[in-house]
């Protein structure tokens, strides 16, 4: 995805996340994005679902070994944060990285 591209998609992104009330004030969404990454599951999880595009429910709770409300709770956790939002597709449900989930990938480094 080129620079203007990705720059479109975050502004069509924050634009969505406005109209639905998902925006939080500074301190807040810092909180819990903190809170988010603190945990390595999820910092996992946002790896997992970069390196594939998407991902369904089962294949997270597999790959990382979870239980149905363990894996919930990650993903609700980083969906809350705005890391990952669920696509519907097919009649299935998958988790893809938002701007913020793409951003971080991009500026952590992976050993």
């Amino acid at each position: 995805m080129g620079t203007s591209e990705a720059l479109k998609r975050k502004q069509e992104w924050l634009e969505r996340l406005k109209k639905e009330g998902k925006l939080k004030d500074p301190t807040e969404d810092h909180k819990i994005g903190l809170i988010a990454l603190q945990n390595r599951i999820r910092r996992e999880i946002i790896k997992f679902i970069g390196i594939g595009g998407k991902r369904c429910f089962d294949e997270i709770k597999e790959k990382f070994n979870l239980t149905d409300a363990q894996a919930k709770m990650h993903l609700d956790l980083l969906e809350q944060a705005l890391f990952v939002e669920p696509l519907e597709e097919d009649g299935k449900k998958y988790y893809v990285l938002t701007p913020r989930g793409e951003a971080y990938l991009e500026n952590v480094e992976w050993s």
